[in-house]
């Protein structure tokens, strides 16, 4: 689909022209080599598949500060001493970026988008001025919102978490917060709604009642569910998993943690997962673990797209460029059937060091380039069947005979016992795995 470039009074972004298309010979670092949107995988364009959407808060709102220095990227759009016209021009800058690097959606955090006020009310008012600019823009340019969510972790007030805050109070203010992003993405016409429990866990046991937290927990998701249904919004709520940081340990470790948690409080009807490469790795897991993990509970809801380092222990929250990783995922995605009005967002910033304008946007064509090739060579491989006959084939003593049996449960201990003793020393089998690594290898080396 070809959408307008957002032109407002003020051009933040004058030396990029809108990304092209030019395949694998450019070298050009803004032009796609691998993305062509309107390119034809399987069923699907790579647009309708990979749903790219560009995350507000680290590209807009982030400045490369780090714990030992302060920010080393200075943005043209605060250039005031007013935050709500700082707002106005940020969102002027980012629909700028989204139209010209030309991602279909994006998403925000309530306090990206519009400054937090000195009351509740005056909060709520920034944010709804700011979310009619948005949809405005938003008509302009034919770019639409994945989700929205509401920013519970920053704020000192939720410095011992937000819905599972020993005070009710804060407990009170967040359900205020995530009232007012759930009107705003309604508003937006949102797809869904994400929540992050970045500070949703403890840092002690010995000051911590865990039963009660979790209980609250469920009991303000249930409350948020029930007023998202009730003002019309049809879309999914996702919750996203992390294991620690910023808490010690936060109680949506992993994606089967949350499975569990959703299960338990009768909630899955409702809510999927966002699951983020980074904070899998940060869990002690693959991306490709968390993201089957999803699709096996029939949860898999959106993604966040991003890497992490090897030699650094926390969420470095980098732009994807290892193409393994991205088949890999993809592989995953497209045997659960495709990410349904989920989609893959970046939640990736530049590194510090990377000062230039265009460097945001060298970084998202990296990422969006290395999905769309994801996507075509895990395509070509279902197509093929390699992996699917390696798979059955491996498990065929269960498709037949006894094997049958005891997965239609029709099986008791006893009788499995006496199998046993008769059957004697199982053969071994090889479970090949050299070979089909070997096997995506050469289909990559070939796409």
């Amino acid at each position: 689909m070809s959408r307008e470039v957002f032109t407002g009074d003020h051009t933040y972004f004058p030396e990029i022209n809108k990304i092209a298309y030019e395949g694998i010979e450019s070298d050009n670092p803004l032009a796609f080599k691998h993305y062509d949107a309107q390119t034809v995988i399987g069923n699907k364009t790579m647009e309708e598949h990979l749903r790219f959407a560009t995350c507000y808060w680290h590209s807009f709102c982030g400045n490369g500060a780090d714990p030992f220095g302060p920010g080393t990227h200075t943005h043209p759009w605060n250039n005031t001493n007013d935050s709500m016209s700082n707002a106005k021009n940020k969102l002027d800058a980012a629909f700028e970026f989204f139209s010209k690097l030309g991602t279909p959606y994006y998403c925000f955090h309530d306090r990206d988008m519009a400054p937090e006020g000195s009351s509740v009310s005056e909060s709520e008012n920034n944010l709804h001025t700011l979310v009619e600019l948005a949809r405005e823009r938003q008509r302009s340019t034919g770019i639409k919102l994945l989700w929205g969510t509401a920013n519970l972790f920053s704020h000192p007030r939720y410095m011992n978490g937000a819905a599972t805050n020993p005070n009710f109070e804060v407990l009170a203010h967040a359900g205020a917060q995530v009232k007012a992003a759930l009107d705003a993405t309604v508003a937006l016409g949102g797809e869904n709604y994400v929540f992050w429990g970045g500070r949703e866990g403890y840092t002690s046991l010995l000051n911590t009642n865990t039963q009660q937290e979790l209980d609250n927990f469920a009991q303000f998701l249930t409350m948020a569910r029930d007023y998202g249904r009730k003002i019309g919004f049809k879309g999914c709520f996702l919750i996203e998993p992390k294991p620690m940081e910023p808490m010690k340990h936060q109680y949506d470790f992993d994606a089967q943690t949350v499975i569990g948690f959703l299960r338990q409080h009768k909630l899955d009807g409702d809510f999927k997962l966002n699951i983020e490469a980074n904070h899998a790795t940060l869990a002690g897991h693959s991306f490709e673990h968390e993201l089957q993990m999803c699709a096996d509970a029939g949860l898999l809801g959106s993604i966040d797209a991003n890497r992490g380092d090897p030699q650094n222990g926390w969420d470095t929250d980098q732009f994807p460029v290892d193409i393994y990783d991205a088949v890999r995922g993809m592989l995953v995605v497209l045997e659960a059937g495709g990410l349904g009005n989920g989609g893959l967002n970046f939640d990736a910033k530049v590194r510090r060091e990377s000062t230039d304008a265009e460097d945001l946007f060298i970084g998202h064509v990296g990422a969006m380039d290395t999905f769309a090739y994801g996507l075509k060579v895990a395509s070509q491989l279902i197509d093929n069947g390699v992996l699917t006959k390696a798979k059955t084939s491996r498990y065929q003593s269960f498709s037949q005979g006894q094997g049958q049996k005891f997965s239609e449960g029709s099986l008791s201990l006893e009788q499995l016992q006496a199998y046993a003793q008769t059957a004697g020393e199982p053969k071994a089998y090889s479970g090949k795995q050299e070979s089909l690594e070997n096997i995506i290898n050469n289909f990559m080396l070939r796409a």
